[in-house]
């Protein structure tokens, strides 16, 4: 009898979709599209690979390469820490692998961003090595042909699959099995209304033996979204706008916005959004980065935007500050600065500001 995971080859080299990733063995371009695939739909992250490897076409260029270049490049993509990531690992591999990524699992591991999905992906793909490759889609396939009960956010839960996985993996080639568990639960044992009557392993398969394939996976209960209004600041001078650098660590790091506080409770009326804008103000004047006779009589709102992350929302208010009397220009310090049009375009933006920045940059 052939076995569930030649199976599942046989399918996938029958029925998979063609994706550009999936014409090369090169390691470097298996790890830039898997990185590129988490928690971003395939559709998305096409053009933006082919964007990617035409700058940085290879490990040395990465390196090489100027953060805030990788960080555009990347713009629009989100999870701007995987653009970071691969940007740190590849000045590692250039300091310690001679440019090349090496065909061990553990040596891989230790770089920037590495976890065991990634390591798993490129070392089965790239290498033909039995490392599991563990991603949502793998989890939700597994969970219901194994019938586990556990919550799939569990550790307990992720090694069963893990162990089923890496079982299979050594009964056909790890490369195309991989990428068939990936390509079943993308295509097939999807999240809602799953093809069972197309699946090759449907009849080994616990939940649909059972009829109770909408029963798996598991799931804790969802935490609430969390909201964070942000009041922002739409300063022009002479035809540049002043923008400020996000901090280097933490959500959208390294990125540039308009200069923004956060309101440290949800909503806020427009008067309450627009006093934040004046203490932050005011707060420039007092470090002495602006002249205190330099802040505004009032301020107006001129845009909204709205964006979700997975567990939070941004709402950006923008106000444009009204001054009695034309101001002089406000000297630039460190992580703020003004720019034209043309200088915009070349920095990275959060997906919200760049929304927010099309009035100023332009059709």
């Amino acid at each position: 009898m052939t076995s569930y995971a030649h199976r599942l080859v046989l399918w996938y080299k029958a029925h998979r979709r063609e994706m550009p990733w999936r014409n090369t063995s090169n390691p470097y371009e298996i790890w830039v599209s898997e990185t590129m695939l988490q928690q971003t739909r395939v559709e998305t992250v096409i053009p933006y690979y082919h964007a990617f490897l035409r700058d940085f076409p290879t490990v040395a260029a990465l390196a090489a390469a100027d953060e805030q270049a990788v960080l555009k490049r990347w713009q629009g993509l989100g999870y701007y820490s995987r653009a970071r990531n691969l940007h740190r690992a590849a000045k590692v591999l250039m300091a310690d692998h001679g440019g090349e990524i090496p065909p061990d699992v553990e040596s891989f591991r230790k770089l920037p961003g590495v976890g065991p999905y990634t390591a798993g992906a490129v070392m089965s793909i790239a290498f033909h090595l039995p490392v599991p490759a563990v991603d949502g889609n793998v989890m939700r396939v597994m969970t219901r042909w194994l019938g586990i009960a556990l919550p799939i956010e569990t550790a307990a839960c992720r090694n069963q699959v893990t162990e089923q996985t890496r079982a299979w993996l050594q009964e056909a080639d790890p490369a195309a099995l991989t990428q068939a568990l990936m390509e079943l639960g993308a295509t097939v044992c999807t999240p809602r209304s799953p093809r069972c009557e197309a699946c090759p392993i449907a009849e080994g398969c616990f939940a649909n033996l059972r009829n109770a394939v909408e029963r798996f996976p598991v799931r804790k209960a969802k935490a609430e979204r969390r909201r964070i209004d942000i009041a922002a600041l739409w300063l022009e001078e002479r035809g540049r706008l002043w923008l400020e650098q996000r901090p280097d660590e933490g959500l959208l790091a390294g990125m540039w916005q308009l200069p923004a506080w956060e309101v440290h409770q949800e909503g806020g009326t427009e008067s309450e959004l627009a006093a934040l804008v004046r203490d932050g103000l005011e707060k420039w004047a007092a470090a002495g980065d602006i002249p205190p006779t330099q802040l505004p009589a009032s301020f107006a709102k001129i845009d909204e935007a709205r964006h979700i992350f997975t567990h939070l929302e941004w709402v950006v208010h923008v106000f444009r500050p009204i001054y009695t009397a034309p101001p002089a220009p406000l000297p630039e310090v460190a992580r703020r600065r003004k720019v034209n049009a043309e200088e915009l375009s070349e920095l990275p933006l959060p997906r919200i500001y760049e929304k927010l920045l099309t009035r100023f940059a332009g059709p």
